[in-house]
């Protein structure tokens, strides 16, 4: 596999582009050109010339330039996932603090996106595991990405019902003012931005250091969970509005969570060991 060509058709007028591997005449290798080339023309293996003669502009790569391409590829995608993931979070918080209910409907609606995008990065992930033979650090990598993917998309759905809770709660007077809530957010958006930059450095020592920031979230929530039991306790008629928020500052302390499992892999990226439910960080 190693040494055999892969194939990218770029269409200079539409700025399409098409890979495949170069397999001879074999009639799944003519698919994508039949695609870009002639509907006609089916599984012909004419359709390479055919590709040519229509000047479609033909680059070859071979197996290890396209791996870096690839991964190179991925990586860009689950970092645009990230900032996505990140700037939900910002706006769920501000939608919540601010009582701006048409901010947390569009965090809502941009839940559809983040799922989209989770989607395309897993099917990159199994086209390079697939089609190329990744070295042992490339494959901890894409192992890395399948894993972290996911968690960036559950902290997107804890930004999402975070949204959900402002919905209800602009609706209702206002029983607790937000600071320990903003707080909270900064810290785990900041730590989910730094685990990015480490992941993209492979910085194990710096994800390490990530990973005991969480206790800043842990120390706030505790004091949350306190202030608003107590806030129920003293003033029933205040119940709702107060679970509510005990569901938001356990969604933040649950991001803090998630961002500690991705800087676990990041060291798995960078030094091949495990540190999951390890004592020692």
């Amino acid at each position: 596999m190693g040494n055999q060509n892969l194939w990218l058709w770029s269409d200079g007028n539409e700025g399409k582009t098409v890979r495949f591997h170069l397999c001879n005449t074999s009639d799944s290798c003519y698919t994508n050109v039949k695609e870009i080339a002639d509907p006609a023309l089916g599984k012909s293996p004419h359709a390479y010339n055919f590709a040519l003669r229509q000047g479609i502009k033909i680059e070859t790569m071979t197996g290890d330039r396209m791996t870096s391409h690839g991964l190179d590829e991925l990586r860009d995608k689950i970092l645009l996932l990230g900032g996505a993931t990140e700037s939900a979070v910002h706006r769920a918080i501000e939608a919540l603090t601010e009582r701006d209910s048409e901010l947390a409907k569009k965090v809502l609606e941009q839940d559809a996106v983040i799922d989209q995008m989770e989607l395309e990065i897993d099917g990159l992930s199994i086209d390079i595991l697939a089609s190329l033979q990744p070295t042992e650090h490339d494959l901890r990598f894409i192992i890395s990405v399948a894993k972290i993917t996911p968690i960036l998309e559950r902290i997107a759905d804890h930004a999402g019902s975070i949204a959900e809770a402002a919905l209800v709660l602009n609706n209702e007077p206002l029983v607790k003012t937000f600071v320990e809530f903003p707080v909270m957010a900064m810290t785990a958006t900041d730590m989910l931005r730094t685990a990015l930059d480490a992941f993209t450095s492979e910085d194990a020592v710096l994800s390490r250091e990530i990973i005991r920031r969480d206790k800043e979230i842990d120390d706030n929530y505790h004091r949350v969970f306190s202030e608003l039991l107590q806030l129920m306790m003293l003033n029933p008629s205040a119940a709702k509005s107060a679970a509510h928020l005990l569901f938001v500052a356990k969604h933040l302390e649950r991001i803090g969570d998630y961002v500690k499992d991705i800087c676990e892999l990041n060291v798995y990226l960078g030094e091949a060991v495990f540190i999951k439910h390890s004592r020692s960080v």
